[in-house]
């Protein structure tokens, strides 16, 4: 069973537009509506591998109780905080050429006592997980620390844990030895305080999220790959993408296609590339299913393309 946990949760809705036109009337030609958060969307991506998820989330007013039926409908087992503020609503436009705006709420200030009951869910359905995975910015009312002190009751639990956050929260946690971390190139380059212009670049600083406390790194590099730098060395994977529908939750596929190979390894590399170039070839934020995955498609190597520059350097 993989359990993921969703601080900032969401309810999503995606509309693809032939353009977008600022001050302009926009017609739609589709759109769709889901439960989000990056914790969500990994439970939504384990689910269609009819593999067991559960989800830990806060939840509060009508879009929080929206969000519960919607996972219910897909199957996953939703363990909502109850929470007094609104759950937030967020807008993704998409266009033909693959060009993603989004509007994202702030979503609500949790109380302390949310705080506790949130940390104190974790802990108890952690026992008997496999992968505890915690994703997602944080909300108002939630300290950088909150992430390590989820890690830390996680493990105390035996579960292992895949922590995909940024900034503060992500350097916070490190302390705490999550075993492993997600981030993207610019999240990598926020991290070390540096810019990031090759695949060489991003090896080293995921060297140094290492050095730091994590015990492996899978770094997603956007269209030229995924790095994974753990104990055993250091890995590179790429996968043909025909074209580019959306990238909303595409990152959050990658590291269900992680957990669900193991979450170790080149094996688990692999599914998580072929589950990320499977997703953005799919609408809003839809989460690709077996009969999306190509992974034959997908190459790994440990002869890493050091002095390759990146296609959108992080800075």
């Amino acid at each position: 069973m993989i359990l993921t946990v969703t601080p900032n949760p969401s309810l999503d809705r995606t509309y693809e537009v032939p353009s977008l036109g600022r001050g302009e009337v926009v017609r739609a030609t589709g759109d769709r509506m889901d439960p989000g958060g990056k914790g969500v969307n990994v439970s939504r991506a384990v689910a269609a591998a009819g593999v067991r998820t559960v989800a830990v989330l806060p939840l509060g007013g009508a879009p929080g109780a929206l969000v519960a039926t919607l996972l219910d409908e897909q199957g996953i087992e939703a363990v909502p905080v109850p929470v007094a503020g609104q759950t937030r609503s967020n807008i993704a436009v998409a266009e033909p050429d693959g060009t993603l705006t989004k509007i994202n709420a702030p979503g609500p200030e949790l109380s302390e006592a949310e705080r506790e009951a949130l940390l104190a869910t974790v802990g108890e359905k952690s026992v008997g997980a496999d992968w505890v995975a915690c994703c997602g910015s944080l909300p108002r009312g939630l300290a950088p620390s909150w992430y390590a002190e989820l890690v830390a009751r996680a493990h105390a639990a035996g579960a292992r844990i895949a922590l995909d956050t940024s900034g503060p929260a992500l350097l916070a946690a490190l302390a705490e030895r999550p075993d492993v971390v997600k981030p993207n190139a610019e999240e990598l380059a926020e991290a070390v305080g540096r810019p990031l212009a090759t695949v060489g670049d991003a090896v080293k600083a995921a060297q140094e999220l290492r050095s730091a406390g994590a015990g492996a790194v899978l770094a997603s590099l956007g269209a030229d790959g995924q790095l994974l730098v753990d104990s055993s060395g250091t890995y590179f994977a790429s996968a043909p993408v025909t074209a580019v529908r959306s990238n909303v939750g595409a990152g959050d596929s990658s590291l269900a296609g992680f957990l669900i190979a193991g979450g170790t390894g080149v094996l688990a590399l692999a599914s998580a590339v072929a589950h990320g170039a499977a997703a953005v070839q799919l609408p809003g934020s839809v989460m690709p299913s077996p009969s999306d995955l190509r992974p034959d498609a997908v190459t790994v190597t440990a002869e890493v393309p050091l002095d390759r520059v990146l296609t959108e350097p992080a800075s």
